[in-house]
């Protein structure tokens, strides 16, 4: 088969191109060249996807059997992707989010959920950030004449990660001591390893698969336990888990998400965070390796790796909670425990 893969050499777009080449694919790669290294074994084509006559020009290079689209953004620059590649590939698979959908995180989705209301040729500043994956959809949709494949994965962890949030976890528990932990044990998570969606969504383009797929971890399989021990045990570092209830986390003004990754209070608003559906996907053929496994492996990586002065970010906004902070609250911790 032949792929043409926009982007592709940094995390989940490059392990697309890994899946392909390790199958023997004639890949083709576009990108502007700036954001890492391409995996040798692939035809490069420089290029910035912004550019009407830069996508022209990629069209000499077809066809392709399909266009794999793992890190659009923005409605109106997938919609001339869509436009111009069409006739010019069989398919067009595009990966999206669980934030294209209306209800989530408030509310457990599946594929017949309702999306966010976002035109398909929206600009940036026309709806709300969570909205613009939605608009991305309709505008593959819409423009690319030829068989669609949209994937919506949750959170996405693994070698190469961006933003950072496991990336961060693991550096956490590799300088040991007290670790601050958010909620209990319990909790579940829906994790899903790049390398499994990308598996899974070049075996659907090889069957001919069309539609949505919603991609994440088993519902039930992966804890904020096993999660936090995984990345305890791989770092040897003898890191000290101290579980906080939201309470407490929130009288101090911690923030989900960013300050300590991964944690979602038990609040209404994120009542459905670990809840989707994938049903459709699991009948399909996705298949997600042990949590532990991708723990493992993305420290591994991240050691290769070594240090960076670059910060994990969402967005604008910094991953982790400062040092002094964790202490203070891990000091709240103590003094209630001691009240009791």
């Amino acid at each position: 088969m032949r792929f043409l893969v926009i982007g592709g050499s940094v995390f989940l777009g490059r392990a697309f191109v890994e899946e392909a080449v390790g199958r023997g694919y004639d890949v083709t790669v576009f990108n502007r060249g700036k954001s890492g290294p391409d995996l040798p074994g692939t035809h490069v084509v420089r290029g910035d996807r912004e550019d009407p006559a830069a996508l022209v020009a990629l069209t000499e290079h077809g066809p392709w059997d399909a266009v794999i689209d793992a890190g659009g953004q923005h409605p109106r620059t997938v919609g001339l992707s869509a436009r111009t590649l069409s006739g010019r590939a069989d398919a067009y698979l595009f990966v999206s989010s669980f934030h294209a959908y209306a209800d989530w995180p408030a509310a457990p989705v599946d594929e017949e959920s309702p999306r966010h209301a976002c035109a398909p040729d929206a600009a940036v500043d026309d709806v709300p950030g969570n909205a613009l994956k939605a608009g991305c959809e309709r505008a593959v949709e819409a423009f690319f004449e030829g068989r669609t494949v949209i994937l919506n994965p949750g959170i996405i962890v693994g070698p190469r990660e961006s933003p950072g949030r496991l990336l961060w976890w693991l550096e956490r528990m590799a300088r040991g001591g007290d670790v601050l932990v958010p909620g209990g044990p319990e909790r579940p998570v829906q994790l899903i390893d790049a390398r499994d969606i990308a598996a899974f969504g070049t075996r659907l383009l090889e069957a001919g698969g069309a539609g949505h797929y919603l991609v994440a971890g088993p519902q039930g399989a992966e804890s904020l336990g096993s999660l936090f021990a995984a990345c305890a045990e791989v770092t040897g570092a003898g890191a000290q888990l101290h579980w906080t209830a939201d309470e407490l986390l929130l009288d101090h003004e911690v923030g989900p998400w960013t300050e300590l990754p991964f944690w979602a209070p038990d609040q209404p608003a994120m009542a459905g965070v670990w809840s989707a559906s994938t049903v459709r996907a699991d009948a399909a053929g996705l298949r997600c390796r042990p949590l532990a496994e991708t723990v493992a492996d993305t420290w591994r990586w991240l050691r290769e790796r070594g240090p960076t002065d670059k910060p994990y970010r969402q967005g604008k906004i910094p991953l982790g909670i400062d040092a002094d902070k964790e202490a203070a609250v891990l000091r709240a911790r103590r003094a209630r425990e001691e009240q009791r």
